[in-house]
């Protein structure tokens, strides 16, 4: 175990799924995974790990943020030997084609701004996903017909900015399509391990139009999201 996960070795499967939120991480083990077993408990950052059509797949929440979400991914890959991590988490879109609900898969990703927490030496350079997993998940998604998009994200550890919406002009003008707070430290610490990744998001809100889904729908939202980020784990 660690100081912040009661799990002991070989608790987790070689690939893990990464919600921010408990709750979501249970509702996914829960709906999911057969014969699911809770591996941690300590924080309430609650994992999970059972079988998805026979393999063995783990999801562990990570919290909000890239200073929590490190803190969880390091351990993963050091201490408990994952090999491939898949975020699946939730994002704001920078653009009115990208619908409310909908899913954003991160092909490429940026910090916003130095000021934005997402700047970091510590692993390295900007990173992105594996390819494999992105062209699985692509062609998945595209094969159960999930409506989704892929392409340039950005991330910020600021969720309240002083300059609102203004702050994204300069990523808008880029192209990016949405906005979270982990992607960029997930690309770059499994870089740092070696290790494969992907993050695919669902649409809560949306910076252009103003629309919002509602906290208790979200569980509901998240099936699509689950059940591509389960069929890519299991192929990885």
């Amino acid at each position: 175990m660690t100081p912040h996960n009661e799990a002991g070795r070989g608790d987790y499967a070689a690939t893990v799924l990464l919600p921010g939120d408990p709750q979501r991480a249970e509702w996914m083990a829960e709906t999911f995974l057969e014969a699911p077993r809770c591996v941690n408990r300590r924080r309430q950052a609650l994992g999970f790990t059972g079988l998805f059509r026979g393999k063995p797949v783990s999801i562990q929440s990570t919290g909000i943020g890239v200073s929590s979400f490190l803190i969880y991914a390091h351990e993963l890959l050091d201490f408990h030997g994952v090999r491939t991590l898949i975020r699946t988490g939730t994002c704001g879109a920078l653009t009115a084609a990208v619908k409310l609900r909908s899913l954003v898969i991160s092909q490429a990703v940026r910090g916003e701004s130095a000021e934005s927490g997402q700047v970091f030496g510590l692993y390295g350079a900007d990173a992105g996903p594996d390819p494999e997993l992105v062209s699985q998940a692509l062609a998945r998604a595209a094969e159960i017909g999930i409506e989704h998009q892929a392409g340039l994200t950005i991330c910020s550890d600021i969720f309240y900015h002083p300059k609102g919406r203004d702050r994204f002009a300069e990523a808008q003008a880029q192209g990016a399509l949405a906005v979270d707070m982990e992607t960029s430290a997930l690309y770059r610490i499994a870089a740092h391990f070696g290790a494969r990744a992907l993050s695919m998001l669902t649409v809560v809100d949306n910076v252009v139009t103003g629309e919002q889904t509602d906290y208790s729908e979200r569980q509901a939202l998240f099936t699509d999201m689950a059940r591509l980020a389960l069929d890519v784990a299991i192929e990885s």
